[in-house]
């Protein structure tokens, strides 16, 4: 796999503008996120990285219209955020895959919700069980999947719906360390193949740095950006190279400020 120099262009397809926000609830006001200004530009891979607890799926959910901002506004090309909508697409660590459909039903899905034509639906998840290997797979139901193969339908089923931006909530995250690794190089491929613009939350160092383009490290809360490392390494990525190692040992400094923020703060209220 080669670096594609013609993925990213330099125009701004999401844009965080001075994100807040704030939960409130009878014990009080919890301050998630701070001051999150962010560009990120079509077909960019993203990774946002901190410790648990500093807002990474939060900022991710707020991208997906799921959950507003308390102040501050989130843009796709231009237009603002307020809800759910077709130019963002979500898959999760949990893979929220439907229990009692097949393979090929769970990506199809989406298309029946949009009234495609049965022939159109048909092309359009072939096509998909074949790019992500899951041909043999398409009459099996999710109980009978894999963690790994679990996780390609739930891409697959994003990439059905053709979303220019797919958010990424530690989707690798349950999974061992192999099929975590076999996925991370299937996610780039298609990440290349479908020129997709990719904001991918994790708690991985090594795999931030693996994947991304930029890694976006946060403060422990309120979440706030810390720190935008600039990964310029050609791919495949060698994690043995000394270029790769400077840069996994600057971002665990940086993530570990924030984890000793976060058991200071642990301790103060014991």
């Amino acid at each position: 796999m080669h670096e594609s120099k013609e993925l990213c262009s330099s125009f701004p397809e999401l844009v965080i503008e001075n994100i807040h926000k704030v939960f409130r609830s009878g014990q009080g006001e919890i301050f998630a996120l701070e001051r999150i200004n962010l560009s990120i530009n079509r077909g960019e891979f993203v990774a946002i990285l901190g410790p648990s607890g500093c807002g990474k799926t939060t900022l991710l959910n707020t991208i997906a219209g799921f959950s507003p901002p308390s102040s501050g506004r989130v843009l796709v090309n231009g237009v603002e955020v307020t809800s759910p909508g077709p130019d963002r697409g979500m898959v999760f660590q949990e893979y929220a895959l439907f229990p009692w459909m097949t393979v090929e039903k769970n990506i199809a899905f989406g298309l029946e919700i949009k009234k495609l034509k049965k022939l159109e639906i048909k092309e359009k998840v072939d096509g998909l069980l074949e790019k992500l290997q899951l041909v043999d797979f398409r009459n099996r139901f999710p109980k009978e999947l894999s963690g790994g193969m679990k996780q390609r339908v739930a891409i697959a089923r994003v990439l059905a719906l053709d979303p220019p931006i797919m958010l990424m909530d530690e989707p690798f995250g349950a999974l061992d360390a192999l099929t975590r690794r076999t996925m991370q190089d299937e996610l780039l491929r298609i990440w290349l193949e479908f020129k997709k613009t990719i904001v991918f939350v994790t708690h991985g160092i090594q795999e931030s740095i693996y994947l991304a383009d930029r890694v976006v490290v946060m403060t422990y809360r309120p979440g706030a950006i810390k720190q935008i490392v600039h990964v310029k390494l050609s791919r495949p990525r060698d994690e043995s190279s000394s270029q790769f190692i400077n840069i996994q040992k600057h971002l665990y400094e940086l993530v570990m400020e924030e984890q000793m923020r976060y058991r200071n703060s642990e301790a103060e209220t014991i």
